[in-house]
């Protein structure tokens, strides 16, 4: 069946289209997730604008200080289970009960570890900081809640994404309008907070509720030891992955909140929010294709590999653009959004932005990680990037300040998406292929 704008499209693309229902549905996934990723970053946009006006930088910074502990334990919650359980159940859809109840069970379990160990880093890091623990125990108490997102891998899995978008789109909207009235009120900062978890609790309701309208029960779930383990064994590189991933994206904030200052790390949290605005086209790109790319991988590896060197020029092409526009505009946009309280933030922006160039290649090369199962080498490189990382923050934040963890965070992009490649047998033909990408980017 095809999706309902098809017919609005004009007669010589109807026939070029016809009978191509993978595309179709790539198509169709893409269109939703796409709507939803928009209305996520124009509206997160502005309600993040509206907040960090209203507080200033240093507020602002604890509360950006405690968001990037939950943040870096969050991914704990996940186990990785995301593309494991999406590749399984796309694979064989009769597994779909066993896959989401053990999974459920495992990302429960995963919450109250990740929750313990954003507690155990607050009071480490802030034992004097009454407010920043609050608001840890509270944005942390999401990544209990959030084990009922194991649903939103089994609309993945069968490319019908719009569930997802109507049952978790229209909680951040509801929520995102509370915050607009918790300013208007002059509410507290930890109110904001409480926000963040009803956003959570509000989006696992949408999708249960998603779920039991389209005739499933959550009653049908099983938990089976074996596939367990199963999972764990193809997803634990994934959770170190992952792990290590958002460290390196968030531990610059959470070392410049406690080497220089909350009130640094705020105008560093609003250079960082317009430079990773751009992101979700590529996360977009990658999970609409990701089920189509590993069929065309079974059957076709030649064809797999054309379309995969198409995707790389894309995604370079595309991040040059945003790139350059910010770069040249970075401080303008600052003071028309932020307010010139924020002045400090435009020349960060201007050079987190290249980062975009490695985030979106990073996403086409993690279809191939996966499609590949080399998970392990992935891990490897992305962990390199992240003790660069570090130890280049350790050096240039003294130095330079939030200037210094900007270039590190960019450089340990480069590295751990492309420079990486080079050093491992398996990845260096995929290395040479980002190299033609960021050389000679193009649309297609």
């Amino acid at each position: 069946m095809n999706p309902l704008w098809y017919r609005f499209l004009p007669g010589f693309i109807r026939e070029r289209l016809a009978g191509r229902t993978t595309l179709l549905t790539a198509m169709d996934n893409t269109g939703w997730m796409m709507g939803d990723q928009v209305i996520r970053k124009v509206v997160g946009l502005v309600v993040g604008v509206l907040v960090a006006r209203h507080f200033g930088p240093e507020l602002y910074g604890e509360f950006s200080y405690a968001v990037a502990i939950v943040m870096i334990v969050s991914t704990i919650a996940r186990l990785g289970l995301d593309e494991i359980a999406i590749r399984d159940m796309a694979k064989d859809p009769s597994s779909r009960d066993e896959i989401l109840g053990t999974s459920f069970v495992m990302m429960l379990a995963g919450g109250f570890a990740a929750f313990l160990l954003a507690m155990i880093a607050v009071f480490l890091a802030r034992p004097e900081g009454q407010l920043v623990q609050w608001l840890v125990a509270i944005l942390a108490a999401g990544c209990i809640v959030e084990a009922f997102m194991a649903i939103e891998f089994w609309f993945e899995s069968q490319m019908q994404w719009k569930f997802n978008v109507y049952a978790k789109t229209s909680a951040f909207l509801l929520v995102s309008c509370s915050k607009i009235v918790l300013i208007a009120l002059n509410a507290p900062l930890i109110a904001f907070a409480w926000a963040g978890l009803a956003e959570a609790a509000l989006g696992s309701l949408g999708l249960y509720l998603v779920y039991k309208g389209r005739g499933f029960s959550l009653k049908a779930w099983r938990f089976r030891l074996n596939m367990a383990q199963t999972l764990l064994r193809d997803c634990w590189p994934l959770i170190l992955s992952a792990l290590v991933t958002t460290i390196y994206l968030r531990i610059d904030q959470v070392m410049i909140g406690s080497m220089i200052g909350s009130a640094e790390l705020g105008n560093y949290s609003v250079a960082v929010q317009l430079a990773e605005v751009w992101v979700f086209i590529p996360m977009v790109i990658y999970s609409a294709v990701f089920p189509a790319f590993v069929e065309i991988e079974r059957d076709n590896e030649a064809l797999f590999y054309a379309h995969l060197q198409k995707l790389y020029n894309m995604m370079a092409l595309y991040a040059y653009l945003v790139a350059l526009l910010v770069t040249f505009f970075a401080q303008e946009i600052i003071h028309f959004l932020f307010s010139y309280a924020y002045a400090e933030a435009g020349s960060l922006a201007a050079v987190l932005v290249w980062g975009l160039v490695f985030t979106s290649l990073g996403a086409a090369r993690n279809i191939l990680i996966l499609a590949k199962n080399w998970t392990r080498v992935n891990l490897i490189s992305i962990a390199s990037g992240g003790v660069l990382n570090i130890l280049m923050n350790l050096v240039l934040i003294p130095l330079y300040g939030a200037m210094g963890a900007a270039v590190s965070t960019l450089v340990s992009y480069w590295f751990a998406v492309h420079g990486s490649c080079f050093f491992f047998r398996p990845l260096r033909s995929t290395g040479r292929m980002m190299t033609r990408a960021m050389i000679y980017p193009k649309a297609w």
